[in-house]
């Protein structure tokens, strides 16, 4: 997990209230593998997400919302407070990170990363039922909103946090594809307009709808909805599906080898040295400085 994990001095030391904010800490924040509550609440709450996800969907089968409905409430409610006795655990407990070590605003900065944001949204519209009076529409809207639970997993899933490790690494180059594939996608819809707005002025009525065409283009949907039909025009439409299919590669490509550096420093922060103990990333920058020496000699100090 990528939080920070309580000292030993946190769990061993201080008041009885200091050991058991922080052993709730590292409970919750799944920092303490060893314990196996951690392990026993890590999964649970994983499995009552994917749970929450299955039934907000089946409560759209009106023949099952129907026979069901008194248990699909009851289940509700129990998530909604499971997932509020986690949030409230989590807020209490989270100043035993050194990050959010003040009472208030520590907890005021905890309440407002995305993944406690993420926790607060997965349970406060069931609240906002019962309090306000809402349309039929705004009801379906936030019953919608459950589904957003299954962001949590996030929490619980190594997986899904390398992917985000290999995302944020990975941002200034996948901001720079985006970029340019609204380039293309501007360009293209407009050299198409003006040389099929003659020949099809229903379909290329304007630079927006033909942005239609070139998003089904780039993407290689093609659905066949909207297609040239002059010459220029189709040689235009094969020029575009071919820069689409590579323009497309590319994050494939960056989000690959972010994976592979990804994998390849975690595999390398598990490896020591057998000299000073260090993993091998803090040897091979501390190695440039004269600080380390792997010859049997042991240590050498520069000057």
């Amino acid at each position: 997990m990528n939080q920070t994990v309580a000292s030993a001095d946190d769990l061993h030391g201080g008041s009885r209230y200091e050991r058991v904010r922080a052993r709730v800490h590292a409970v919750m924040s799944g920092a303490d593998l060893t314990n196996p509550l951690t392990r026993v609440v890590g999964m649970g709450l994983a499995t009552l997400i994917i749970l929450n996800v299955i039934a907000a969907a089946l409560q759209t089968v009106a023949s099952l919302h129907a026979v069901w409905y008194r248990e699909f409430e009851i289940f509700e409610w129990f998530s909604v407070a499971v997932f509020t006795a986690e949030y409230v655990l989590r807020l209490w407990a989270c100043t035993a990170d050194p990050r959010f070590r003040a009472r208030v605003l520590g907890r005021v900065r905890c309440a407002l990363t995305p993944i406690m944001l993420i926790d607060f949204i997965a349970f406060a519209p069931s609240y906002l039922v019962h309090f306000i009076t809402l349309d039929l529409r705004m009801l379906r809207l936030i019953r919608l909103v459950r589904l957003l639970r299954v962001l949590k997993i996030a929490r619980y899933s190594e997986s899904l946090q390398l992917l985000g490790r290999v995302v944020r690494a990975r941002a200034g180059e996948l901001l720079v594809t985006l970029i340019a594939a609204t380039v293309l996608l501007v360009i293209a819809s407009t050299v198409m307009y003006y040389v099929e707005n003659e020949a099809q002025p229903a379909q290329f009525s304007s630079i927006p709808a033909a942005m239609w065409w070139a998003v089904e283009t780039l993407t290689t949907i093609g659905y066949g909805d909207i297609l040239p039909v002059t010459v220029p025009g189709k040689i235009i439409n094969a020029f575009i599906a071919l820069l689409g299919i590579g323009l497309f590669a590319l994050p494939a490509g960056i989000l690959g080898s972010g994976f592979v550096e990804e994998i390849q420093h975690k595999r390398r922060a598990g490896l020591r040295c057998p000299h000073c103990g260090r993993s091998l990333d803090e040897t091979s920058s501390l190695g440039t400085e004269g600080g380390h020496d792997d010859s049997p000699g042991g240590p050498r100090r520069s000057g």
